[in-house]
């Protein structure tokens, strides 16, 4: 191609084919070399002799999925054009391309911002010309030629002399513009050689890491190379924080680095899952332990040991805010003396470690002393840091994050929309003088508010009101959406299922003589085995049932609830580690599946928390961690203070809280409770509200930008010979009219109709109400007697199933159309194809005409 255009006049593809291409495979072997997929495909086409493979790990994002009006939709991925790999899961530079009508440096920016993300010491552009480097481990830059680009042994030989005081002033003195910050760059070191050439697990049962995955591995790895003993993985939940672990283990374990791994876990079906799942290829030499069953001569025979972080009957104390006696620690410690010697594991994996090991004295962090020689990862997305408790004292700085936030941008992670709603007596309700509870007796008079409902009081009215308004979305968008309520305790999470139930009798799933197969709503929660029986149901994705999920605690941290699509909040909620845990409960993204984005409903007025600095921040120790030893108010953290006072109840054994003392019960009608506003807001990844508006606001704003009156809009409405035009242009715009109308109770009104309405303040007719108009005009007796029949069944068609059908052949191939033939017959009637087209545009026209 060089031999009939000049460079200048190639495009950055055949720039790619002719020069970039060809100068990396000189020096290195084409199977180390991976092209961005689209670019391969049209090179590939060109040259059917190329090597170089295709790889999805070129394409390292999915796209940020957006909201947009009420259809999702998604950015397109970062791409790069090439990845230089050392070995499949070490990747040593990237290469981005421009025109020859660019220097070689052009790009630079682009390809550091790629660098950073994929954990790359070297990145390089190229315009053709020549190549331009930038040396992370350096921070120097130059321009090579391209016959100079370096081999991948010297590449290599260049990342192994990096040293690592050098690279600290670096580091320290290099900052990069990173999707708009400047940031420290923390440039991946070459560690020991048989660890690194220690391949990921693939096989069938297992997808390859995504490129943040890769990277947590790699950096922990180099971490465990370096004898650090105790190492912090921070990862936001749903990005697979269990599966990161087991490519560590399984790494370690092959290249005979570690021989013994204990993985701890608070909850058993934490364990379970994790076994069963992402931990499945190690199948054979795992082991649970369960210590009133161990057999002491077989015990030692495995490889990877599973774990409760509380194995023993005197394990009660979950809630963080109870101290626990040093008798239940000594306890706990011993058990683990009488079965493993202080050196049995050299690999300790700590699950959620901002639950139990974060305080200096609890028994989890005595179980981690006793096993000090181990090496000891914490795993969690949401690291502890308040005055009394912190992750970072004990493991250190995190050697890898990846946030709530970066996992939206990425696609990785579903975004989701808030619905705040208000009652009328959120802000404050006082009872009647002398009016008494469900029992006879007088009501405390004072103001009662949100912190009290279900707290201090129960008022019936109000929890079906909750159950109302959530029943009210579900019908508007669907039933069958996975959905979990967040109630203040066991107590208030059944009265919520009972109050759901009843508005939705006609969804529990019943066999064919009658009876109940499957509840359409279940209480999961720590006491509740029926519920907690339903709990691998409940997170299927292949399971519909059960639906909705009524909780308190046990749903709040590490259930993969991959289908998830409503998160209802209605307890107070003070602790920002509580609250990312539980809004972690929906974003999970399965696209292909239908589960794009997810939704809060907030009936506490929670989703405040979003605006905290602490919400998607970088993870910082509190400054005054370690100054304050005050034992009697340790847990007097602002983070639990207020939602404590209003809590006086104890502890089950899963952590839930079940009401010990009488709170009063006002029963129902007694309170007019009632909804005062519905706010939707869509925020950014930074916790920033983008707007708060309806849908049907913002559809309102979509036809209006476009057509700026209602005379416009009906002559091009008219104009349209095909009126699915207009509804696939609002698509565009993310309007889907259909599920707008279903929620307005309006499925009966046309689509003009109804951009009328909502736009331009018009009456609606309804289609049926339009089709009779049309028949008491007469004005078809030009026809024969057989094509006004058919003009009548298209009107009634039109009145049943709207426009868009009627304006399709397909129709014709329907009863009451058949009896006349087939669609030929039916349009030889009118004088041919052209006439019954003709025909409907007069039926179009007299449906819409304005009086």
């Amino acid at each position: 191609m060089s031999d009939i255009f000049d460079i200048h006049e190639m495009s950055e593809e055949d720039i790619k084919h002719e020069y970039i291409t060809t100068a990396l495979e000189a020096k290195w072997d084409a199977k180390k070399i991976s092209m961005e997929t689209e670019i391969w495909k049209a090179v590939k086409k060109r040259n059917q002799n190329l090597h170089i493979s295709a790889s999805p790990l070129n394409n390292f994002t999915d796209g940020k999925v957006k909201i947009k009006g009420n259809i999702p939709s998604r950015d397109k991925g970062k791409r790069c054009d090439y990845i230089l790999w050392y070995n499949k899961g070490t990747p040593l530079a990237i290469v981005e391309a421009k025109d020859n009508n660019h220097s070689s440096s052009y790009g630079l920016q682009q390809a550091i911002s790629y660098g950073v993300l994929l954990d790359v010491p070297f990145v390089y552009t190229s315009n053709g010309s020549t190549f331009f480097e930038h040396d992370f481990t350096t921070g120097l830059e130059k321009e090579i030629p391209l016959s100079d680009f370096p081999t991948a042994e010297e590449l290599m030989n260049r990342w192994r002399g990096v040293d690592a005081e050098k690279i600290m002033e670096v580091e320290n003195r290099m900052t990069y513009a990173i999707d708009g910050e400047n940031k420290c760059y923390d440039v991946p070191l070459c560690f020991e050689e048989k660890l690194l050439n220690t391949p990921f697990y693939s096989g069938a049962d297992c997808y390859p890491p995504r490129y943040y995955q890769r990277n947590a591995v790699n950096r922990t790895l180099e971490a465990i190379a370096k004898h650090q003993a105790r190492i912090l993985i921070a990862m936001a939940t749903g990005t697979g924080k269990t599966y990161t672990a087991f490519q560590i283990v399984w790494r370690l374990i092959e290249s005979g680095t570690k021989k013994k791994v204990l993985y701890l876990a608070d909850r058993n079906n934490l364990v379970d899952q994790s076994i069963q799942q992402d931990f499945k290829p190690l199948e054979k030499v795992i082991h649970k332990i369960n210590f009133q069953k161990e057999d002491k001569s077989k015990i030692s025979a495995y490889q990877v040991y599973f774990a409760l972080y509380q194995q023993l009957d005197s394990s009660k104390h979950k809630d963080e805010s109870e101290e626990e006696t040093d008798e239940e620690i000594s306890l706990e410690v011993s058990k683990y003396k009488e079965y493993f010697t202080p050196d049995f594991f050299d690999l300790i994996i700590v699950d959620e470690c901002h639950r139990g090991s974060a305080k200096a004295d609890s028994r989890w962090r005595k179980i981690l002393e006793y096993f000090n020689g181990a090496t000891q990862i914490g795993m969690t997305a949401t690291p502890k840091e308040t005055k009394y408790v912190s992750n970072i004292d004990y493991f250190g700085e995190p050697v890898y994050s990846y946030s709530l936030k970066q996992g939206i941008e990425d696609g990785f992670l579903a975004p989701f929309k808030v619905i705040n709603v208000h009652t009328n007596i959120d802000d404050g309700w006082r009872p009647k003088k002398g009016q008494k509870d469900i029992h006879g007796n007088e009501i405390e008079d004072r103001e009662y508010n949100l912190s009290d409902y279900d707290y201090n009081i129960i008022i019936q009215d109000r929890i079906d009101e909750v159950a109302a308004e959530i029943t009210k979305y579900l019908k508007e968008t669907d039933r069958m959406s996975k959905t979990i309520v967040f109630c203040p305790t066991e107590d208030a999470a059944d009265r919520m299922r009972v109050a759901l139930n009843n508005l939705n009798t006609d969804m529990v799933l019943k066999d064919n003589q009658g009876n109940v197969k499957e509840q359409y709503v279940v209480r999961i929660t720590g006491r509740d085995k029926y519920g907690k029986d339903k709990l691998d149901y409940f997170i299927s994705v292949s399971q519909p049932y059960p639906v909705i999920a009524t909780t308190s605690k046990l749903l709040s941290t590490g259930s993969d609830c991959k289908m998830v699509k409503l998160i209802v909040i209605d307890e107070l909620i003070n602790s920002m580690t509580e609250f990312k845990q539980i809004i972690g409960r929906g974003t999970r993204l399965r696209y292909s599946e239908g589960k794009t984005h997810f939704t809060i409903m907030d009936f506490r007025r929670v989703s405040r928390l979003f605006a905290d600095p602490e919400w998607d921040g970088e993870i910082e120790q509190d400054e005054e961690f370690g100054s304050t030893m005050l034992t009697e108010q340790r847990m007097s953290d602002k983070e639990n203070s207020v939602t404590e006072r209003s809590r006086s109840d104890s502890d089950d054994e899963d952590g839930q809280k079940t009401e010990k003392r009488t709170i009063q019960i006002i029963g129902k009608g007694q309170i007019k409770v009632g909804v005062l506003q519905r706010l939707v807001s869509i925020y950014d990844t930074d916790g920033k509200i983008l707007r708060q508006v309806s849908i049907e606001d913002y559809t309102k704003e979509s036809i209006l930008g476009t057509y700026q009156t209602l005379e416009n809009f009906i002559q091009t409405w008219n104009g349209e010979q095909k009126k699915e035009i207009i509804r696939n242009m609002l698509k565009e715009k993310g309007i889907d009219l259909e599920l707008i109308k279903k929620d307005q109770n309006m499925t009966d009104v046309d689509d003009f109709d109804f951009i009328c309405h909502i736009a331009f303040n018009q009456k609606p007719l309804t289609r049926r109400e339009r089709a009779e108009n049309v028949k008491k005009r007469d004005i078809f007796g030009k026809y024969g007697d057989a094509a006004r029949e058919v003009i009548n069944a298209l009107l009634d068609k039109y009145a049943e199933l709207g426009i868009y059908d009627i304006e399709s052949t397909e129709i014709l191939k329907q009863n009451p159309f058949t009896k006349y033939g087939k669609p030929a017959r039916i349009a030889a009637l009118f004088g041919g194809s052209d006439k019954y087209r003709q025909a409907l545009r007069e039926i179009e026209s007299e449906l819409y005409r304005v009086a």
